[in-house]
């Protein structure tokens, strides 16, 4: 991907990722929160939600991988703004897609979505520079 080719109005491609309990629970644990409610149904559904659900990393870790995977290895991630809403459930499906909102001073925006069967799980924006043609990665 080149700048030139992220045209205000371009549609990202849809990425689904289906969210079972050891997803959940590893990148949890991978980020290191020990929270509880992102590993122990139990204590989830005791503390009144109803099962384990990603962390605030997780999320934003999947909101980079979303744009990446359309921009390629060389664009550099600038600024990420993301607006949490309904949890993201064990056993749920997470569904992103995104559009080209603005192009300017060589950084290309992107508006995110992520949507859970309850509603909009993440929202927001990701800015993103591309390198000039012949510059190093």
């Amino acid at each position: 991907m080149t700048e030139e080719l992220a045209e205000i109005g371009a549609a990202l491609p849809e990425l689904s990722i289906d969210l079972t309990p050891t997803m959940v629970v590893s990148t949890a644990l991978a980020t290191m929160d020990f929270t509880p409610v992102h590993h122990d149904p139990q204590l989830a559904r005791a503390q009144g939600s109803k099962d384990i659900f990603l962390n605030i990393l997780t999320t934003m870790g999947l909101v980079e991988r979303y744009v990446t995977d359309w921009a390629g290895p060389a664009a550099v991630i600038k600024r990420i703004n993301v607006k949490l809403g309904v949890p993201a459930y064990a056993g749920d499906r997470l569904s992103f897609g995104g559009t080209v909102v603005s192009r300017e001073d060589g950084q290309v925006t992107v508006e995110v979505h992520g949507k859970v069967s309850l509603g909009a799980h993440a929202t927001g924006t990701v800015t993103l520079t591309f390198p000039k043609e012949g510059e190093p990665c």
